[in-house]
């Protein structure tokens, strides 16, 4: 099919973020099929710890000025991006000052998980494809890494379904360990649902514990990608019952690319 637009979504990437398996995977593999000749882009959140003055950040003011409710609470969205000259790629981050202007990431200094954590989810999932149709760049594929972007495959198939730019998309999701022991709490699926939503297609997503954001986003994704060697046993179990109806893909430590090639052409030329 020759040149494919390939969006990256990731909760962390490095250099911005370090130390996460997510991270890694996000900062290689977009360069990696980049260099093959396709034409990529990424969004990640902004978390108060990435330094905007190092990074060189700047506003995307033309990409701005959107909001997200949540609960009937309006949260503006305020696009910046910054470069990475060496792998000759532009990182977009979504940025929202009462959800990401904090010293932590998702938990505080006494390593309590954040209670506003299922708003993150939320905010980033949704305002990541606001950004895409304001970009007015039409994906072929839309490749999720961590566990805060578990919605967007949900969101693909229900409140993105009729959008021109996503009409042709195909959603991949890299599982990978349980990330938190914590849950997202009794209202996540409520909220999340953004009052669109039918409740069934809720119900997977319970109160967001790990392993349930990752069976919700599997069950609505095109393909699923196997990263970690330790994934959850519940998760492990739904990937097998899904194996015959979704492409499903184990991730190599070395020389990976030309299986996400093959992955996204497979996606791309199959009749499903």
């Amino acid at each position: 099919m020759g040149r494919k637009k390939v969006l990256f979504i990731s909760s962390e990437m490095n250099p911005f973020l370090q130390g996460s398996s997510v991270s890694e995977i996000a900062r290689i593999l977009p360069q990696a099929i980049q260099e093959q000749d396709n034409e990529i882009r990424i969004l990640v959140p902004r978390f108060g710890v990435i330094n905007e003055r190092r990074n060189r950040l700047h506003e995307v003011v033309r990409l701005s000025g959107i909001n997200i409710t949540i609960d009937d609470n309006d949260n503006p969205l305020i696009i910046k991006v910054a470069s990475l000259p060496e792998a000759k790629m532009q990182v977009y981050f979504l940025d929202n000052e009462d959800y990401f202007h904090r010293k932590f990431v998702y938990t505080d200094e006494n390593n309590e998980f954040f209670p506003d954590n299922d708003e993150r989810t939320i905010f980033f999932c949704k305002g990541a494809l606001e950004t895409v149709k304001k970009l007015g760049w039409a994906p072929d594929i839309i490749h999720c890494h961590g566990w805060m972007t578990s919605l967007i495959p949900l969101y693909m198939r229900s409140l993105y379904k009729d959008e021109p730019v996503f009409k042709n998309a195909k959603v991949v999701f890299s599982v990978f360990e349980n990330q938190f022991e914590e849950n997202l709490g009794k209202d996540f699926a409520r909220k999340a649902s953004l009052n669109n939503i039918d409740e069934t297609q809720m119900s997977v997503y319970d109160d967001g514990e790990c392993r349930n954001l990752y069976i919700g986003a599997i069950q609505h994704a095109d393909a699923v990608v196997k990263v970690s060697s330790e994934i959850d046993p519940d998760v492990e179990k739904f990937i097998a019952s899904v194996s015959t109806d979704k492409i499903v893909m184990q991730h190599k430590a070395e020389d990976f690319s030309d299986d996400y090639a093959e992955l996204y052409e497979k996606l791309l030329t199959s009749q499903n």
